[in-house]
């Protein structure tokens, strides 16, 4: 009997069973919003990035209609046959949203921040990177073969002696993301954009969780600081606060063209279906004509950071619609994420390696579409289960 090849996956499982750190699938019916069900019970959902609540609403009948005949899929890569009509007048309105010289579409923010970072950075080049930047930007930065340094979470002066230090590299890129997914921080754009002009390094940050949400016009947080014009490099996503998927670059024509030479997760990934890009028209549209979604949203998160605070919980240093109840170690986050399931309250509990060891957390992700009642049922389920 020939042995198993995959035996050693059992006995690992249960490593991670035992750690408390063993993820599971669930099934969800219907649209995304706060009511959601999961396997078949209904819960109250403070698990979604649909920080607007534009899900459920960017791709309705009208917008199939006016697909026409392009039909579903797009065939190839968007150099070959896959770039549709619908792609292009995306990416002219995404330029213009972010007024940026162009913009070039992605299948998702992921392969936008792998494929970018190994087009401008590669073997004799040095990257610098945050060290709680997103999965997407930390493979990006290993795949580029680039040198990589990682600087303490914000500190602008370990990043500044990095800098110091690597006069020798043929190019230097710094990276970060503009607010932090676990931790609801932000980054210090005006302080990177400064270190990058002194030192000569470009400057890429990912606006995927501030997008739409932050900026008099939506566009993020280099909007909101005035250090827009100092970003060459822009990363979105239209899967979160613009409720589609797709991920995006923003920047000038000669970047938009290097990319499209050289970003391998573009140049070698068949084009999303064109409904998508009609999706993302529809939110951007939306954006820019109801600003108050994200005004009241921001307005909601402030007064519910200030009550968990309040209460005793460690909400970090979040200024934003993430807010993080930190926990510590996985097993008390895990069961504190299950009594709150039990009472129908989805928060999901977020463990090593999505953060590090030690700061284990209960992910809160206010959207527009939350109610004050909502937001009470909230905290009162979370002072029952201390």
């Amino acid at each position: 009997m020939p042995s198993d090849p995959l035996a050693w996956i059992d006995e690992e499982l249960q490593v991670l069973q035992d750690q408390g750190l063993r993820r599971r699938l669930s099934v969800r019916e219907g649209a995304q919003s706060p009511l959601i069900r999961l396997d078949g019970r209904e819960f109250l959902s403070f698990g979604s990035n649909d920080y607007l609540g534009l899900a459920a609403e960017v791709m309705g009948p009208d917008s199939l209609r006016g697909l026409g005949d392009v039909g579903w899929g797009s065939g190839a890569s968007p150099l070959v046959t896959g770039r549709g009509r619908w792609h292009a007048a995306l990416e002219t309105r995404l330029a213009e949203f972010e007024a940026t010289e162009a913009a070039l579409l992605f299948p998702s923010g992921y392969a936008a921040n792998v494929g970018t970072l190994c087009a401008l950075a590669g073997a004799r080049d040095a990257v610098f990177s945050d060290a709680k930047n997103h999965a997407s930007i930390v493979d990006g930065c290993r795949l580029s073969r680039a040198q990589v340094h990682i600087y303490r979470h914000l500190d602008m002066d370990h990043l500044a002696q990095l800098l110091a230090e690597a006069a020798s590299f043929r190019r230097k890129l710094i990276v970060t993301d503009s607010l932090f997914s676990m931790d609801g921080d932000c980054a210090p754009l005006a302080e990177l954009a400064d270190l990058a002009e002194h030192s000569g390094a470009m400057l890429m940050i990912d606006e995927a969780h501030a997008t739409g949400v932050f900026g008099e016009n939506g566009r993020g947080l280099a909007e909101q600081m005035g250090v827009e014009h100092r970003v060459p490099i822009r990363i979105g996503t239209l899967s979160k606060a613009l409720g589609s998927i797709g991920g995006f670059v923003a920047g000038s024509r000669r970047l938009v063209d290097w990319l499209i030479q050289r970003a391998r997760s573009y140049v070698y990934s068949t084009a999303p279906p064109e409904a998508f890009a009609s999706a993302g028209i529809n939110a951007l549209q939306i954006v820019r004509q109801e600003p108050w979604r994200r005004r009241q949203l921001q307005t909601r998160a402030a007064l519910l950071r200030q009550r968990l605070a309040h209460d005793g919980w460690n909400v970090g240093a979040s200024s934003s619609q993430i807010i993080p109840l930190i926990i510590g170690e996985p097993e008390r986050t895990m069961l504190l994420s299950h009594q709150l399931r039990e009472r129908g309250v989805l928060v999901p509990g977020i463990r090593p390696p999505t953060v590090p060891v030690g700061e284990s957390l209960l992910r809160i992700s206010l959207t527009y579409r939350h109610t004050d009642e909502m937001v009470d049922r909230l905290v009162e389920s979370l002072g029952n289960c201390r």
